[in-house]
């Protein structure tokens, strides 16, 4: 009788101590992830060298290594254009003998790529698109051979700016 009312009892107890379910409760939270505009440049070369012509035969000479590949990733607003632009800090120099930088022009390649022509004075565009994304093309340049230049040897710096607002 015992182990009856032990049964009962102990019984009764699991059905007074199970536990009762809780009321759902929900709560929100908010998650923020800061993307900004970001943008990277890659240059196939960092040099470009034109070998000396003859004028009569040779009036532009291409660069010796041929076109430069450029691969320009960018990630922007929607819809913002994203620009790739050039800019010469100064003349073609030799010593005291100058020849203006916009003796020296560009092919371009790729989608979105332009020809144009060097400047000292402002951004010449390379490239443009619209959005984010990875973009590849190619620059072969051109050295303007004028019987009228001085004899030298002339360097200029280019600097590129690949913008994306």
């Amino acid at each position: 009788m015992f182990s009856r009312h032990f049964a009962v009892i102990l019984l009764s107890w699991a059905v007074v101590a199970s536990p009762t379910r809780a009321a759902a409760q929900t709560s929100t939270a908010t998650l923020s992830a800061n993307i900004g505009a970001v943008a990277s440049l890659t240059l196939s070369a960092a040099t470009i060298a034109f070998p000396d012509a003859d004028p009569d035969t040779v009036p532009l000479i291409p660069a010796t290594a041929g076109p430069i590949l450029i691969t320009a990733k960018s990630r922007a607003t929607a819809g913002a254009q994203v620009v790739l632009a050039v800019q010469a800090t100064d003349d073609l120099r030799s010593g005291v003998s100058v020849i203006p930088a916009s003796n020296i022009t560009w092919t371009g390649s790729g989608v979105g790529f332009v020809a144009g022509t060097l400047s000292t004075s402002s951004p010449v565009t390379v490239a443009a698109w619209t959005g984010s994304g990875i973009r590849s093309g190619s620059q072969q340049f051109f050295f303007r051979n004028l019987w009228t230049h001085p004899t030298g040897t002339y360097t200029l710096t280019m600097i590129y700016t690949l913008s994306a607002p």
